[in-house]
């Protein structure tokens, strides 16, 4: 048993990793402005990590604005490295985008290429996780594409995996030995952006017809086909298209 500490641990990823790592007998913290810990000002940083091993970093920035996203990534980097060298952490796990590297254009993925240099440069073991798109993420997706009662978007390929998927790769990171590189997770299927905007209007009842656009940019860059998808081997999860619309779809309790 160790103490792990999830930055983000209160959102969509990172409560899911907190379950999974407390249900296997370890000490988690939850760590996010909400539970008084906050990266971009350092604020309760410094107590949170006393004592702890693993540091898993899913915090997102509050604000997708270009300066902003830059701004907090790089800030909440440093903070963290900071923290983590006077803490002792032995392993700094972060979660990225599959294609980070290739998405230079957008003002996000700016953002996410500065944090993952300053992961590499700090110092600290470290695994990267880069997974491909949620299925959570899709109606964010389409909305970006929206033109009045048309969906433009690029036919490029697509591999989106479900946020359980991700939460359980993460968590094993986590307990893993320091990869000190990246590893890819994706989902189990492959589909044009273009026809998977198709299939989630469908299903959602949304009348609105997507239209084929090969400049359509994604988030503000260009994409070729390759640019969403790994390039080589990845950890794919287990839960399909079809399934993770039925499960949203049922009825809460």
């Amino acid at each position: 048993m160790m103490k792990i500490v999830v930055i983000g641990g209160t959102g969509l990823i990172g409560s899911k990793v907190v379950s999974r790592l407390a249900a296997q007998g370890h000490e988690v913290v939850a760590a996010s402005p909400r539970t008084g810990v906050d990266t971009l000002t350092g604020a309760g940083l410094d107590q949170a990590l006393k004592g702890a091993k693993v540091v898993v970093d899913v915090a997102n920035s509050p604000s997708f604005a270009d300066d902003a996203v830059l701004h907090f990534f790089e800030t909440s980097g440093r903070n963290l490295a900071a923290a983590e060298k006077a803490a002792g952490v032995a392993h700094h796990v972060a979660l990225s985008v599959v294609g980070t590297d290739k998405l230079a254009q957008s003002g996000y993925f700016r953002g996410k290429i500065a944090q993952e240099a300053l992961i590499r440069n700090a110092g600290i073991p470290y695994t990267i996780v880069r997974a491909t798109q949620f299925l959570e993420f899709i109606g964010g997706i389409v909305q970006s594409g929206a033109d009045g009662d048309t969906v433009r978007l690029s036919s490029a390929s697509i591999q989106p995996i479900a946020s359980d998927d991700v939460a359980e790769a993460v968590a094993d990171h986590s307990l893993a030995d320091p990869a000190n590189g990246i590893v890819d997770i994706a989902g189990p299927e492959r589909f044009a952006l273009s026809d998977l905007a198709r299939r989630y209007l469908e299903a959602t009842d949304d009348p609105r017809t997507v239209v084929v656009d090969a400049t359509a940019r994604y988030f503000g860059a260009e994409l070729d086909d390759g640019t969403l998808v790994p390039d080589g081997p990845a950890r794919l999860g287990k839960i399909r298209f079809e399934a993770w619309l039925r499960q949203r779809q049922q009825p809460s309790a």
